[in-house]
């Protein structure tokens, strides 16, 4: 695996390359039994999510001196949540480095949210184990500076439902309904899709790792489609 790119991006050089490979490697990869590497990334996708929360809590924490906790709570949320960590893997280009067995790789899972999103958490916790803290936390500060700002600066919306709401309540009663409409994924690791219904119209859909997650895209996506208004204008 020539995954010097990669580390260039990241901005850390692995003295173990071990790590780095098992933190590229999918479940489905490992399933179908290659040797190349014989543990998946799920264990340090579950250690690299852990320093995710802990390094950007800190950081909001150390910067927003007055917010309350329930502030600080929603804010943690958009900047590390699925859809950012995709983005962000998605710009250093993790997907072309993953270990996939063949269904995923033939069904698109290198571009795939949630499994770059996985991808991106196993690699900090991997950085963790082969660097120690300072390591993983200048990598995560780095990579996610943009977010973060934007956060401080209050250019995050923190809740996409109540932005929506308030919109639409403001053009008359507004009587808006957020249906789930498939799962996916296994219990420890679902996914949500939501439909945003104003006046039994779809106006909105969202997807997420929980129900909330689902309903506040939803609700964002509404209010980049310009929806002001549940009534009809025929």
């Amino acid at each position: 695996m020539n995954s010097g790119e990669l580390q260039r991006e990241i901005g850390y050089t692995f003295k173990n390359k071990a790590l780095l490979c098992t933190a590229l490697t999918h479940s489905s990869f490992t399933n179908e039994k290659d040797e190349s590497c014989d543990r998946s990334n799920e264990r340090l996708e579950f250690l690299g999510d852990a320093f995710f929360d802990a390094i950007i809590s800190e950081e909001l924490y150390r910067r927003l001196g007055s917010a309350g906790e329930g502030k600080l709570t929603k804010l943690r949320a958009l900047v590390v949540c699925e859809k950012s960590l995709a983005r962000y893997g998605k710009q250093i280009n993790i997907g072309r480095y993953m270990f996939l067995g063949k269904g995923e790789e033939c069904t698109g899972g290198r571009e795939r949210d949630a499994l770059i999103a996985d991808a991106f958490e196993a690699v900090m916790g991997a950085v963790f184990l082969d660097g120690g803290y300072p390591a993983v936390k200048e990598g995560v500060l780095k990579l996610f500076k943009d977010r973060i700002d934007d956060a401080v600066s209050g250019r995050l919306n923190t809740d996409y439902k109540t932005a929506l709401q308030e919109k639409l309540q403001a053009a008359g009663e507004a009587k808006i309904s957020y249906i789930v409409r498939k799962e996916e994924g296994p219990d420890h690791d679902k996914t949500f899709f939501v439909d945003l219904f104003c006046e039994n119209r779809l106006s909105g859909a969202g997807r997420g790792k929980s129900k909330k997650e689902a309903e506040q895209n939803a609700a964002r996506e509404a209010l980049e489609r310009g929806v002001g208004s549940c009534t009809s204008k025929e």
